[in-house]
């Protein structure tokens, strides 16, 4: 019987920021998304079914994973600035409101 290989703290998570740094494979999965957008489409059209077509759909993936990326890498920075290791949620609203990205509920 094989033992489970155990890391030290930290390192499978080093694994996996290595492993999705090399990769070109959209972070978020497809259906989920845009089910989400259709029904973000659907609240602001007034009830209005408008049809997409998945290279619109997945343009939009990609602009808002980057998006997201960016603002992750950004809220980094700021809790690296603290000499913190942990991304608080103050950081993420700091880089949104230098952004100048509104807070909306």
């Amino acid at each position: 019987m094989q033992r489970r290989r155990r890391y030290r703290p930290g390192a499978r998570a080093l694994m996996e920021i290595r492993k999705y740094q090399i990769s070109t494979n959209l972070l978020i999965q497809k259906t989920p998304f845009f089910r989400l957008v259709r029904e973000i489409c659907l609240k602001y059209s007034r009830g209005v079914f408008y049809y997409w077509q998945s290279t619109a759909l997945m343009a939009l993936q990609e602009s808002a994973e980057d998006f997201l990326v960016s603002l992750f890498e950004d809220s980094y920075l700021f809790s690296h600035q603290a000499n913190r290791g942990t991304l608080f949620v103050k950081d993420m609203q700091l880089a949104r409101r230098i952004r100048g990205i509104p807070y909306e509920l």
